[in-house]
């Protein structure tokens, strides 16, 4: 009778096991040359809820460290090769609309003085970004638009320790980044 609880109760925790792990997803514009790029500017994400100044500078530091070991260079320059924006949903479920043709300059962001013409139409992509989520996004400087995304889940938790917070998220970011710059299939 007793091994017949014990092998259900351990296929239970080798699924839990995996049930909290963190899922990467991302896709790219297969006709960007990605071997360009060298520099990459911050901007926020229009629409996108903001973290505490704390967990953004933490976010922020992470993803340049993966950048820097790929060879990019954070720069403060509007002239950086790419942009670099993140969006990320902690206590609930986050809608965004991601293409406001009314900036004219890309698919909903802006920053540093960076704000697009006026007027326009919003031509509609609402995506979702669930708890725990980090989605990080790669816009061409020229001609200003999305070519790579990344999207980890069960990243980011404000109730674990902070060490394990960070921890979490380092790993979040090497898994998303693991992927940058993807390798172009040969023809």
């Amino acid at each position: 009778m007793t091994t017949r609880f014990v092998f259900p109760m351990v296929l239970l925790l080798a699924g839990a096991g995996s049930a909290f792990a963190q899922d990467v997803r991302y896709n790219f514009d297969k006709d960007t040359n990605f071997s360009a790029f060298k520099t990459y500017k911050w901007v926020v994400i229009k629409g996108a809820t903001q973290l505490s100044d704390l967990a953004d500078r933490q976010v922020k530091a992470s993803v340049d460290a993966e950048l820097s070991k790929k060879g990019l260079s954070r720069s403060d320059a509007d002239t950086a090769d790419l942009y670099i924006g993140y969006q990320a949903a902690v206590g609930q479920e986050k809608e965004y609309t991601s293409f406001d043709s009314g900036w004219g300059y890309g698919p909903g962001w802006y920053g540093g003085g960076w704000y697009g013409g006026g007027g326009g139409m919003t031509t509609g992509q609402t995506s979702t970004i669930y708890i725990g989520q980090l989605a990080l996004d790669m816009y061409a400087s020229t001609p200003h638009k999305l070519v790579w995304r990344g999207v980890a889940s069960k990243t980011l938790d404000p109730k674990a320790k902070p060490e394990k917070q960070q921890k979490n998220l380092d790993k979040a970011v090497a898994k998303v980044l693991k992927n940058y710059p993807p390798v172009a299939k040969k023809k």
